[in-house]
């Protein structure tokens, strides 16, 4: 049993560890998503972010920095990603598959001279807690960014359920006319909630490149994008379940991790299919109960709105 312990420990620890980036990635989603807006472009978004925190820690030194550029970075596509869907009124869909494209080619081509390169991957053992038998390395051993990922989680729920700006923005994802009919300014609020999504992708890149991998790849995410947008309907647009859906998903990735390391004879192109098989079976799943879906989606849900035309 104390052996079976011994080797579960680094598993969990590592499923967190890979759980990580899909629940910040989805947190920034939900939002996006809880104010009416679909973003697509999760998956560019974190690549360029992960090539700019990557690049500024390297140059720096500092991984504090290199999470401020990465969720900068993250910021600055999101950004353009606004101006075109609420200023210009783009389709949200197109808007987002191709700032996807965009983010993942000129991540590429900034990449080209840090290709090669690695970073020491740095974790933080809580005092006393991390000395405790099996929680300790599973729980309290991890990079800070864990921790800041939790502490998000609650963060979210209580602003989205329980403050009134958190009131306003969901507002405006569910009937934007009368949220400006009231006098709220929808295109301030959408505008604000893609600025914070597009942040929260940021900090996923930039844990990948700095704490997960640690090192710069080319499309290094690997997916993970789409996933992080599968969470938020697995979620049902509740912040404590992503939380949930990211350890899934997370612990599938381990699984063929640790599947090629015991030698299993099966083809690692089919492990390595494995996260994403799993997300197709949970949105089969889910789909199967539309009422489910339909009570707790946005209603406006990648509907643009032109409050020159309310």
């Amino acid at each position: 049993m104390d052996t079976f312990l011994l080797l579960l420990a680094p598993a969990l620890a590592a499923t967190i560890n890979a759980g990580t980036p899909l629940m910040l990635a989805a947190f920034g989603l939900l939002v996006n998503e809880k104010a009416g807006v679909l973003n697509l472009g999760a998956e560019g978004m974190m690549l360029l972010a992960a090539i700019s925190g990557f690049a500024v820690t390297v140059g720096t030194g500092s991984a504090t920095l290199g999470f401020i550029a990465g969720a900068l970075g993250g910021m600055a596509a999101a950004a353009f990603f606004a101006v075109m869907v609420l200023w210009l009124n783009t389709n949200q869909y197109a808007t987002g598959l191709a700032l996807s494209i965009f983010g993942a080619g000129l991540s590429a081509f900034v990449g080209i001279p840090y290709t090669g390169i690695s970073l020491k991957s740095t974790s933080m053992a809580i005092p006393v807690l991390s000395k405790i038998p099996f929680v300790g390395p599973v729980l309290f051993n991890h990079h800070p960014m864990v921790y800041i990922a939790l502490v998000l989680c609650a963060t979210l729920a209580w602003f989205l359920n329980h403050s009134r700006t958190g009131l306003v923005l969901r507002a405006a994802g569910e009937s934007p006319e009368s949220a400006h009919a009231l006098g709220y300014n929808v295109r301030m609020i959408r505008l604000a909630a893609i600025l914070f999504g597009g942040a929260c992708c940021g900090l996923a890149g930039a844990y990948l490149a700095l704490v997960y991998t640690p090192l710069w790849q080319e499309g290094m995410t690997a997916g993970k994008g789409w996933i992080a947008l599968a969470l938020t309907t697995f979620a049902c647009w509740k912040p404590w379940r992503v939380v949930a859906g990211a350890l899934l998903f997370g612990g599938v990735t381990i699984l063929q991790l640790n599947l090629q390391g015991l030698g299993v004879a099966v083809p690692s192109q089919i492990m390595a299919m494995l996260p994403y098989v799993a997300t197709i079976v949970v949105l089969a799943l889910i789909s199967r109960n539309p009422d489910w879906i339909r009570l707790n989606i946005p209603a406006s849900l990648g509907k643009n709105f032109n409050p020159n035309s309310a």
